[in-house]
């Protein structure tokens, strides 16, 4: 897909804007910015290339859609076991769903980048006191007085998701992403008897199975089982930052056996170009993260989100949920994927339990009346959150599934077909979730509630949705 001429990573600029960031030191951000600039970028238009190419079959049904990780990543949480128990969580329920199901899964981390997320106020009360409202580590800090906008921040968030970045890419070189481990699966939280004779058996039947490929000599060592494809995303909030991390990729012409191909030359590389793009080949990509999305709150027509979105040659994601109009979303598909290439829009429906029957059928016969060819995915958690009496943001996992069961039926009922899942999850045994095979109860929350934004699906929870999601799906 080539830009307009007239788009630019920062024309962006020239459009209202929703969700911003006000920085009192101007001359301290443009600095930062500038600095962010000329640092390396965090992942390769190679490896953006690979994940359109995959999400092109899981358009087309050929392959299915895991997408999960924090509603927000914290500095803190750039730590070994915490990415290692994200990393862990993600390969398993792929490796479930890969058995029940019988397609390759595209496997997409909340990592790396997680860091911002809009909010409904500016200010909030904490302790009877009105402070500006918490917008994730890489704009402000948690505490009270701390709320001020920094944006050192935004270059602690880069070196921040860098290292992460980075431990993940080692992780998944060694033996971590060996797929030889499902006997050693802990299952004592599963509290029914009847859940857990399933879960062990179909553990049981993993385990034979990489048994018996070892035995016609398909080794721990082939690439095949002991790497994978991982891709990270994050929103994409803060466009200053995402302007910063944007690189013009010139893209050569070759004649090779009287035939006219592209190839990538990683020897031209230009950032934050001003001018228009003059070659036909080239492209701008954000190397900030394999995949981007734009939120629920931040896709306005006329809107800088949408306006910097349109340019870049990453895949995009676009949250859609009630307060879209079908005719909007589909001036927004020809906006973001007008030469209409398939997978590169995911719509990743967020609508809960209680109205996804009355919208999502509208959304899907919209886009089916239109050549554009999306990925859609299902996310089930952010229009089922609620609150306890006790203050706790909470989800009940019955809801959760409930929404994705539903989705399932509606493109099924509607001749389309659900391609994917979009979670909020770690791989730690918080309670923040109510439900599951745990029987997690909101008198439970307090006891283990680690999340300073939404609430998340933890481990047992997110391999309860694996095992219902290739039930579903057969």
């Amino acid at each position: 897909m080539t830009p307009n001429k007239e788009w630019t990573p920062n024309s962006w600029r020239a459009k209202p804007i929703k969700h911003n960031v006000e920085y009192t030191n101007q001359e301290a951000l443009g600095r930062v910015l500038e600095n962010i600039n000329n640092l390396p970028p965090l992942v390769s238009p190679a490896e953006i290339d690979r994940l359109n190419k995959q999400l092109e079959k899981v358009s087309k049904g050929e392959a299915f859609l895991l997408q999960g990780g924090d509603c927000a990543e914290s500095f803190s949480g750039c730590n070994a076991q915490q990415i290692e128990d994200k990393i862990k969580i993600l390969l398993q329920m792929s490796l479930v769903m890969i058995w029940g199901m019988r397609v390759p899964l595209i496997r997409i981390a909340r990592m790396g980048g997680q860091y911002a997320k809009p909010r409904s106020a500016n200010t909030e009360v904490v302790d009877g006191k009105e402070v500006l409202t918490f917008r994730g580590e890489n704009i402000n800090g948690l505490e009270v007085d701390d709320r001020e906008p920094n944006p050192d921040r935004l270059l602690r968030g880069y070196f921040h998701s860098a290292a992460t970045v980075n431990y993940i890419r080692t992780l998944l070189n060694s033996d971590f992403a060996n797929l030889h481990f499902p006997q050693n699966w802990n299952l004592e939280w599963v509290k029914s008897e009847d859940i857990r004779s399933e879960y062990k058996e179909i553990i049981n039947k993993l385990a034979d199975a990489f048994d018996f490929m070892k035995t016609i000599g398909v080794e721990n060592g082939s690439p095949t089982l002991s790497s994978i494809d991982f891709y990270l995303s994050h929103e994409g909030l803060m466009l200053e930052y995402e302007e910063a991390m944007t690189e013009r990729i010139q893209r050569m012409s070759q004649d090779e056996s009287g035939k006219t191909q592209k190839k990538l030359s990683f020897v031209s590389l230009e950032k934050l170009g001003t001018e228009s793009l003059e070659k036909s080949g080239d492209k701008y990509y954000n190397l900030s993260s394999h995949f981007l999305w734009i939120g629920d709150r931040t896709r306005q027509i006329n809107g800088a989100h949408v306006e910097y979105f349109r340019g870049i040659a990453n895949p995009i994601g676009l949250k859609v949920g009630p307060s879209l109009d079908p005719e909007e979303l589909v001036r927004l598909l020809d906006i973001l994927d007008p030469d209409f290439i398939p997978g590169k829009v995911t719509l990743i429906g967020r609508y809960g339990v209680s109205k996804v029957q009355a919208f999502l059928p509208q959304h899907i016969k919209a886009v089916q009346a239109t050549n554009h060819k999306v990925v859609w995915c299902c996310d089930p958690c952010h229009g089922n959150t609620a609150s306890t009496p006790e203050g706790y943001k909470t989800r009940e996992y019955n809801n959760v599934i409930g929404e994705i069961g539903l989705s399932f039926d509606i493109h099924k009922t509607l001749n389309s077909k659900l391609n994917g899942i979009h979670l909020e999850l770690t791989g730690e045994h918080v309670t923040e979730c109510t439900g599951g095979s745990m029987n997690i109860e909101a008198k439970d929350l307090s006891r283990n509630y680690q999340s300073f934004c939404d609430p998340r699906l933890n481990y047992l929870q997110s391999l309860d949705i694996a095992f219902m999601v290739a039930k579903k799906y057969q």
